[in-house]
This record gives structure tokens, sequence and C-alpha cells, in this order.
């Protein structure tokens, strides 16, 4: 076959081949295996015939504008000269095939068409898919929602009033100084669940005192394990720069005496400073020493019920020897929506960063600045008076609100809120020197000058025996009767107190009072 050009247009390539298919049929002149003016396609590809080429953009007759391809008689029978085969150009085709114009015209507009639908069919596509998401977002809120319902009567219903005795199932040291104690039913019946971030109240008969000390400790574990509790409680030691200072008294009895199958005396789970589980707002969990433990039953909460709610988890100690609950903390760093940062102040020889902690120094907001996104955020924080100070006003000074930043101490409270500082309400009115608190079951008459903290430490260094607990005003154990005048308070007091009555170990005295003490 002569080519005179090859055509740039495959559309013309594929339509002269059609021509030539036609003329084929016409001549009547189908392949034949021989015959005088055939042979074999094995024998054409051997012998090929000499090719001519036509002049360039000119046929047989000297016409331009066509380009002219040369079939030559080999390939078909009956034919020495060869026949030709006029192939038109893309626009010339065109041009004289008006059907073959408009079909293109139509090929066009139906592929756009298709094109246009195919964007808007994945733009719905889009939309319903976050629909869908919505959706199922919201879906996922009433139904955490209702199961916080449930769990709420559940807790009112499952719940007790006054003492509950408790085996000690486990005891497990943790690191020096600090124990876990694994609590189970003596009735053997079913224990309700909670909010974590609550803590139990325990009633110990210590042997040499004469009379039951209350005290208040963290649950440490998430509510999902329902078959125990777990408390996890650090030993106070004598102050160095106070050795006449006594060692903290509910402490020691737990980790120096207590032992498996000892039996103990709890009431229900109770507090205000807990995650709520019904919402999905990321958190930023803070702890400090045993302050971890509060926050580590939040952190729990969320991984052992699948929760995928974001939250950042911050631990400050001083080295791995008072690295307690590790084991739960590397747990969570398995967790892919809970981001572990523990920081050591004092590493001991042989501790890596990197390896053995994540940063060193104090927890600060340098720090949460550093890493963190943004300052909208829920926070929790648990420590040392001095520590949730300095990231309460530290906080504050970043701009993240009062209401969004929540903390427990048990001990005498030291962080005062701005938003309660700001009101006049008699809350925050500071109680006024010279007036005159008399204990009336014992016969006790003192002065309110200023330098105790509260009602409690006013009554105990005169000689006043009133019960304690949290010392933070969240569990009751120090209810006192007022019999005349009136108790103010620093900050609103989280336990639900009765009218006549106050909590001495966060009231102050408005004037001249008399307790039933």
């Amino acid at each position: 076959m002569d080519v005179g050009r090859v055509p740039r247009n495959p559309l013309g390539t594929l339509l002269a081949g059609a021509a030539m298919a036609r003329r084929r049929g016409a001549s009547g002149c189908p392949h034949e295996a021989g015959g005088k003016h055939g042979f074999r396609a094995d024998q054409a590809s051997r012998r090929p015939r000499a090719r001519q080429q036509q002049p360039e953009g000119t046929d047989g007759d000297g016409r331009a504008g066509a380009k002219r391809f040369t079939l030559h008689a080999p390939l078909v029978r009956g034919t020495t000269s060869g026949m030709q085969i006029l192939l038109l150009s893309g626009p010339d085709l065109i041009q004289n095939n008006p059907g073959l114009a408009i079909g293109l015209v139509v090929l066009v507009a139906v592929s756009l068409q298709t094109a246009l639908a195919l964007v808007g069919s994945v733009r719905r596509l889009a939309h319903q898919r976050r629909q869908l998401s919505r959706e199922r977002e919201r879906l996922a809120y009433l139904v955490r929602a209702a199961k916080s319902h449930w769990h709420n009567a559940e807790l009112e219903k499952a719940s007790w009033n006054g003492w509950r005795k408790f085996r000690v199932h486990k005891k497990v040291a943790e690191c020096e100084d600090v124990c876990s104690l694994y609590l189970q039913p003596h009735d053997g019946k079913p224990i309700p669940g909670f909010q974590p971030g609550q803590y139990l109240t325990f009633g110990l008969d210590i042997p040499g005192r004469d009379r039951q000390l209350v005290r208040c400790y963290s649950l440490s574990e998430s509510d999902i394990k329902r078959e125990y509790y777990r408390v996890t409680i650090k030993k106070e030691r004598a102050p160095r720069d106070k050795p006449g200072i006594p060692p903290g008294a509910a402490s020691t009895y737990f980790n120096d005496t207590v032992r498996e199958g000892d039996i103990l005396n709890a009431k229900a789970p109770s507090g205000h400073f807990y995650m709520d589980t019904s919402k999905d707002a990321p958190v930023v969990l803070m702890g400090a020493g045993v302050g971890i433990t509060p926050i580590l039953a939040m952190a729990n909460q969320i991984a052992d019920s699948g929760s995928k709610r974001e939250a950042w988890f911050f631990f400050v100690c001083r080295n791995g020897q008072e690295f307690m609950l590790r084991q739960d903390v590397e747990r969570l760093r398995k967790v892919e929506n809970i981001r572990i940062f523990v920081c050591f102040t004092k590493p001991a020889p042989g501790e890596t960063k990197g390896r053995d902690y994540d940063r060193d120094g104090r927890l600060s907001i340098a720090l949460l600045k550093e890493v963190l996104p943004s300052s909208t955020y829920d926070f929790f924080m648990c420590g040392s008076g001095p520590f949730m100070k300095d990231m309460y006003d530290g906080l504050i000074e970043w701009g993240v609100p009062d209401g969004r930043i929540h903390f427990e101490a048990f001990g005498p409270a030291s962080v005062k809120r701005v938003a309660t500082a700001k009101i006049g309400s008699p809350a925050a009115e500071a109680a006024p020197a010279g007036g005159k608190v008399a204990f009336a079951k014992s016969h006790v008459d003192a002065v309110w000058d200023g330098t105790a903290a509260n009602l409690y430490e006013l009554a105990k260094a005169n000689g006043v025996r009133i019960d304690y607990g949290c010392g933070a005003g969240s569990c009751g154990s120090c209810v006192v009767a007022v019999k005349s005048g009136e108790v103010t308070y620093k900050d609103p007091p989280r336990f639900a107190v009765e009218a006549g009555s106050c909590l001495a170990c966060v009231g102050c005295p408005k004037g001249d009072v008399v307790l039933d003490a």
C-alpha cells in the first residue's frame, strides 16, 4: 500500500480503512489462496511491491487538498495496477458529511452532560455522607445521653446509705509509698457504678484511737470494671522541714497495716469533680503526684468504653521511682485518641528521655501551649495546692473560661476562682477578725483572728474534735450544726449542706458563732 503522507487525524485513518473494505466488497474479488493474479499472504510479506508515491498534496488527477493511498494488486485479486483510495482530511470530511458533524456535536453534548451529571452525583454523594456523619454523631450523642441517664438512675438505685463493708480482694504496691487496694463487697451483692473522678469515703477504726477516722480517696479505675473498686493511696510521711508533725494516720494505716482479706467500711462513691461521660468535648487531663488517681480514672473511662473522645493526658512526678500506676499509663499510649505526656522533674541515673518519660521539668502552661492545637478544651486537674494554683492562673491568663477549668484537692483549698472573687456575694466576703466562736458541747470559746484557714483548724487548735474527711467541702464528714450566728465560705461548697448546719473544713464565721461541737 503506497502512502502519500500518513494523516495525523486518527479518525481519517479509521474511515480510510472502512472505505477500502467497501471497495473490496464492490470489486467482487475476495482474497483467494492462489490464482493467476493471486498469491499467498506469506509471499506478499516476503515480496513487497515497489511503492509508487504521489506528490504530496495531490491526487492522480493533480487535484489538491486530498491525500492518496495506493493499494497494490497483489492484495486484491484481479488487479495489477492497484486500487486507489481517496482519503479526505478532517475538515473536508466533516464538510462533506453533515451527518458526521451532527453526530460529533451530539457526542460532545452527551459527553458534557454525562460529565456534569457525574460531578453532580459526586457532590450529592459527598453531601449525603456529611449528612450521614452528622446524623451518626447526633445519634451517638443521644445514645450517650441515654446511657448517662440510665447510668445515673442505676447509681441512685444501687447506691447505699451509710457504711458498707468491703473486703480487700487484692493489694498491689505501685511504687515507693504507694499501694492500690482492690475492694469487693463483703455481702456479695452488685456494686453501683460511678462517675470517673469521684471518690470513696472510708471510716477507719484504727487501734489506739478512740474515735473513727474518716478519710476520702479517689477511685483510680474506670467505671467499666464493675467487679471491684480500686483506690490508690500514697503514704503521707512527716514533712522533711517539720519532723515534729506526725505522718498521715490514714494513709500510713492503709499502706502498713491493711492486708488482703481485711474488711473496710466505705460509703458510696460521691464527689462533684468528675468527667461527664455523656459529652464528647475534647479534654485535657492533668495530674501531679498522687493527683493522678482521679485523672487516670477519666482516661481509663475513655479507653475502656471505646469512646473516640479526644484526650490529652499529662502527668508529672519526680522520676520513675514515683511513677505510680505506670502500666495503666503505658496501656493508654496504645489508644489512638489519647495523647500521653509524662514529665520527670529529677530523672534518676539511667532514665532516658523518650524511653522512660517524655519531657523534662514540671508541667507548665508553656508546655500546654506548645503541644495543644488550641485552648478550646475542658481542663481537669488534680494535685498539690501550689501546682493547681499555678495551672489555674495560667489557664485563666491564656483565655480559658473559668467554667471549663475543673479541679479537686484533698486538703485546704488553695485555688480561688476568679469568677467567685469578682462577685460581691457573702460567699466571697472574708470573715472579719475579732469574732467569737463558741463550741457548745466542748465548752470552749475561741477568737477568730484570721490565722486559721477554717473552723475545723480553729477547733483543732483549741482541742475541739470535729470529724474530718476530704478537707475540701465535698464529703460532708465535718458537718456541724450552727446554733447561732452565720457561717460563710470562700468558695461555694460542693456538698449540699442542710440549712442550720455548716461544713467546718471550709467554713469561716461571719461574726460571732456558736457551734454544736
